[in-house]
């Protein structure tokens, strides 16, 4: 079983007074559009009209599958080991945003199949070099799923001693579009060649291979169909690691942003363990992976932006960042009708 988590939900009542506060500021109701829905979340959670964002730090998990074995990814698994160490060196994409919206970056492994040896800038939280294949055995233990948790709680904690004020999450792991599929496909009522996407660049072959086996996965699996089961059965370390840092960040009050498929699968994973996750949920954006926007849909969520990305690593997250910003500042920088002088605006007569 898995702790309990203590998170308190964000009531309607909470975002509607935010929301009267916002209909102070001299403008004409409603005409911050997006904006306005933000910041009145942001207001609710905090539990101040004037939030803050920063400090903010960006926690990328790494890991391997072992279902990349049956060949469902374009690419192979030393990928993951490369493009950790070209985050390590400065040069992937989740740095330059990171260093151009000021998260502080943390690189965790919580299981690629390398060894890093003395990497100054890596987390070092290993807890095998890669899952099993789900296509014939369960991806990690109930203890590894406990250990991998427990990275991700751990990460948080250690972000919240800091002060944070705004978190973000992403994951490096060729294969983890497949494990993703298959959490989604469990935990709705999607049918599973709606859940799959072409992750790293499949082509259309390599389409149907990738769906046989996750199909012969499915059929493969006799065990429980409760959340926690499915998470160690179908999961990945660096998914599980990410599950735990959403849990721990709302138990700690935190909001974060969501990226693109893959960290929506983790808030979804994380919804099923405890619903009231989601209240401190900002998604970041709609992305170019085919399940991506079925899942937003399904959550309800209205992503901030839509720029066709699936890159991963939670770049469309940190992408998201300024307008986030831009909703803050609102109820920081504003004049309301009061303060400003200006008339009250009146709404026209229906007619």
């Amino acid at each position: 079983m898995i702790q309990d988590f203590d998170i308190r939900p964000i009531s309607d009542e909470e975002i509607l007074r935010a929301q009267a506060y916002i209909d102070t500021i001299a403008k004409p109701l409603g005409s911050m559009g997006q904006l306005e829905r933000l910041a009145a979340r942001l207001a609710a959670l905090q539990d101040t009209l004037r939030p803050s964002l920063s400090p903010r730090e960006h926690f990328v998990f790494a890991a391997d599958h072992g279902i990349e074995r049956e060949g469902v990814s374009k690419s192979p698994r030393e990928v993951t080991r490369q493009v950790v160490y070209s985050m390590l060196r400065g040069g992937a994409g989740i740095c330059f945003l990171t260093r151009q919206h000021d998260f502080r970056l943390h690189i965790v492994d919580v299981g690629v199949d390398h060894e890093f040896g003395d990497e100054p800038n890596l987390v070092h939280r290993k807890i095998r070099r890669g899952t099993r294949s789900f296509l014939t055995e369960a991806a990690m233990t109930e203890e590894e799923a406990h250990r991998a948790l427990s990275v991700g709680i751990a990460s948080v904690d250690e972000a919240h001693q800091r002060g944070v004020k705004l978190l973000s999450f992403g994951e490096m792991g060729i294969a983890n579009t497949s494990a993703s599929a298959l959490w989604m496909y469990y935990l709705t009522d999607f049918p599973l060649e709606e859940c799959i996407g072409r992750g790293s660049g499949l082509d259309d072959e390599g389409m149907t291979h990738k769906l046989h086996i996750l199909r012969q996965a499915v059929k493969n699996y006799t065990g429980p169909s409760d959340p926690f089961s499915i998470l160690i059965h179908f999961g990945g370390y660096e998914l599980v690691a990410a599950v735990g840092a959403i849990l721990r960040s709302a138990e700690l009050g935190i909001a974060f942003l969501v990226d693109g498929f893959i960290m929506t699968a983790c808030l979804l994973m994380a919804r099923a363990l405890h619903p009231s996750v989601a209240d401190y949920a900002f998604f970041g954006h709609a992305g170019d992976e085919a399940g991506h926007a079925r899942l937003l849909r399904y959550l309800g969520a209205e992503p901030t932006l839509r720029l066709g990305l699936r890159l991963g690593e939670g770049t469309g997250a940190v992408c998201a960042f300024p307008i986030l910003d831009s909703s803050v500042r609102m109820l920081h920088e504003m004049a309301t009708f009061t303060t400003s002088g200006v008339t009250d605006y009146v709404s026209p007569k229906e007619e």
